[in-house]
């Protein structure tokens, strides 16, 4: 610290905290509204298990277009790469309070696809906004990788409450359930147009983004000159020092423990969550308000999971400790059968808890141990290259979410 000014590297600290905080939420409010708002697309269209069918929808777009931007990582313009991302975003959820509006809420087969063509489409805004900010986000300071991660959970917790509040706001008016959907789509709207605006703005501007921006660029990173740009700072990128980057190949096989690491998380936690807490957890006294419970527990405590690793002492950082308790995890397959089928709503609220506790835990813990020792462009490459593996494990786990419909004669 020179003359009681923090060094460059921790100049607006705390603001960059608060910004990444804001832009995780923004990167998943769009698809968390579409999970939380299935009580009403299931009575708007009963018959399609729109649950698990948007899911479906929304990941082969996600990991096909992250697949491909991984691949040219090291020539995509990061800056463009978001923005686009978070453009789209915004014009996906406010397609999908137009088309509710234009069809006044009647739902039907026309109505069903349109909600599916937005679905593939926040996809491929996720792999954009996603990985891109990841990977930019995993050659900086640590904690403002954990504050994105913390956003994005963050953005679940969010959007159930909102959601809880709209539909007790509505619930015994008529058609309270597509009044409160309404209002909840146009809050989420304006939100994902401010996270934006603080990306486009307000982000490459803050002094510890510039600083780690610069070292990434001097260290022949080529995919920041915009952002430094959009910063007032023009840098001859990679020109000033040079160095060998490893190939995205070697990168992944030095970390391939933690790319599977993240596939099984996922893979787990979606072949539970949300389809088979929405429509096969049975009939209990909570009535409608019982998944929607289930959800808003799971967000809250990934939430909780995902600040854990601030506290030193509880940080996994073992590579095996790592692996062994994703796989433990798997416990949780038969945990939630015989708790559906014999349990109380009680265990079943406890049980879906920490399942959101261990799946925000752990992929903080993985996420910021993984790109250690590493140059700037390495880190980026490898951010992007662990983002996909996640995506393909939430597209395999919204896969055999369908397995818990064998017998049920859907």
């Amino acid at each position: 610290m020179v003359n009681g000014e923090p060094p460059p590297r921790l100049q607006g600290k705390f603001t960059a905290i608060v910004v990444c905080w804001l832009l995780g939420n923004g990167v998943l409010f769009c698809w968390n509204s579409m999970l939380t708002i299935q009580d009403y697309y299931v009575s708007l269209f009963p018959n399609y298990h729109p649950a698990r069918v948007l899911s479906l929808v929304y990941q082969p777009f996600a990991f096909g277009t992250l697949a491909i931007l991984a691949y040219n990582e090291a020539k995509i313009n990061t800056r463009q790469r978001n923005l686009f991302g978070f453009a789209l975003f915004f014009f996906g959820v406010l397609a999908v309070l137009i088309l509710d509006l234009a069809t006044s809420g009647k739902g039907g087969i026309g109505t069903y696809i349109g909600i599916c063509i937005v679905s593939g489409v926040f996809g491929i805004a996720d792999a954009n906004a996603q990985g891109g900010m990841i990977g930019d986000l995993s050659y900086m300071h640590p904690e403002l990788l954990q504050s994105f991660l913390a956003g994005e959970a963050a953005s679940g917790a969010l959007t159930s409450a909102l959601r809880l509040i709209t539909k007790a706001a509505f619930d015994n008016s008529q058609d309270g359930l597509r009044k409160g959907a309404i209002l909840f789509f146009s809050i989420s709207t304006f939100f994902v147009l401010l996270c934006l605006v603080l990306y486009g703005f307000v982000f490459p501007k803050l002094p510890i983004v510039k600083y780690y921006r610069s070292k990434a660029a001097s260290e022949g990173s080529k995919t920041v000159s915009s952002d430094l740009a959009a910063a007032g700072i023009h840098s001859e990128t990679g020109e000033s020092r040079q160095f060998e980057r490893k190939e995205n190949k070697e990168l992944l096989m030095e970390n391939i423990d933690y790319a599977l690491n993240l596939f099984m998380i996922y893979l787990l936690t979606l072949s539970i969550f949300p389809g088979f807490l929405t429509e096969d957890t049975g009939k209990h006294s909570l009535g409608t308000w019982y998944a929607l419970v289930l959800i808003t527990m799971y967000n809250v405590w990934d939430l909780i999971g995902r600040y854990i690793p601030l506290i030193k002492i509880l940080d996994l950082e073992s590579r095996k400790l790592i692996t062994t308790a994703c796989i433990s995890r798997f416990l949780l397959i038969p945990a939630f059968y015989f708790t559906a089928k014999y349990g109380t709503q009680g265990w079943m609220i406890l049980l879906t808890s920490f399942l959101g506790l261990s799946n925000g835990y752990l992929t903080v813990c993985v996420l910021t141990a993984a790109p250690k020792g590493y140059k700037g462009p390495e880190q980026n490459a490898l951010g992007n290259l662990l983002v996909l593996f996640l995506l393909g494990g939430i597209f395999a786990g919204v896969t055999l979410d369908w397995l818990w419909l064998i017998g049920k004669g859907w």
